[in-house]
């Protein structure tokens, strides 16, 4: 999607804020001894009270109102029976649409006790996807977004899982342009034009490399297993600076 029209940008500024409230709340609301399913319900609840259908759901029957990621798993985690513990964790992926406009958010939280490693991990996760936002401008390179983030990964330590990428958004859930690389990658030569629609969500790792599914068809595993966390937002390239859309209010 590219954005021409002021009430393009509004419409995408209501979906973005309803999938940030329904995140940030969902996290507020998370605690040991509930189940994913449990807050996904609270999710589901909060879309359905702001006249907002699933992405997920509704454009590839997932199942599940959103995405509940535990631990060794990293990203579309079904909710079902499994209870959160102390020290988990949890990756909360929020994406849904309204007046035909879809945005995508999704953030790690870690439980107390915290880990000294996990909350290192969560700061320089979220650091990283506010490197690449600053990479989204009109005329920019795409490959810029993954150079930025490469550079913060490598310096810290760090490796990116590199078949999960960031992706174009706006009119539907997946568009172009359908694969952004949020690390270095060589051939890229697509520039952002003004408007553009996309998300920006690395998926940082102490280790891990590639993301592998597992026997359900849906959830993702590390490879090699690490802790991995990812923070996204859904922003709109302008002349000067990405504009997110993603935030709560």
């Amino acid at each position: 999607m590219t954005i021409t029209q002021e009430d393009e940008l509004d419409g995408m500024k209501e979906i973005g804020r309803i999938v940030a409230n329904t995140m940030h709340a969902m996290s507020r609301a998370m605690e040991p001894g509930m189940t994913t399913r449990e807050l996904d319900a609270i999710g589901r609840s909060l879309l359905e009270r702001e006249g907002a259908l699933s992405a997920p759901e509704a454009s590839y029957d997932f199942p599940g109102a959103t995405c509940i990621s535990v631990n060794e798993e990293i990203a579309h985690g079904i909710p079902g029976d499994r209870v959160i513990a102390p020290g988990d964790l949890v990756n909360i992926d929020v994406s849904a649409s309204k007046n035909g406009y879809f945005a995508d958010t999704g953030a790690s939280f870690c439980l107390s006790p915290k880990r000294t490693q996990l909350d290192r991990l969560c700061r320089d996760g979220k650091r990283a996807m506010q490197i690449g936002i600053a990479q989204v401008g009109a005329g920019k390179p795409l490959a810029g977004i993954g150079q930025a983030i490469g550079r913060f990964a490598t310096a810290r330590g760090y490796t990116l899982i590199r078949n999960l990428a960031s992706h174009g958004v706006g009119r539907s859930l997946h568009e172009y342009p359908e694969e952004i690389a949020t690390w270095p990658m060589q051939g890229e030569r697509r520039r952002i034009d003004r408007g553009l629609v996309l998300t920006v969500e690395p998926f940082l790792s102490t280790g891990g490399r590639w993301a592998s599914e597992g026997e359900d068809g849906w959830t993702l595993y590390s490879d090699p297993c690490a802790p991995v966390v990812q923070y996204e937002h859904t922003v709109v390239a302008t002349e000067r600076r990405a504009i997110v859309v993603t935030l709560p209010g």
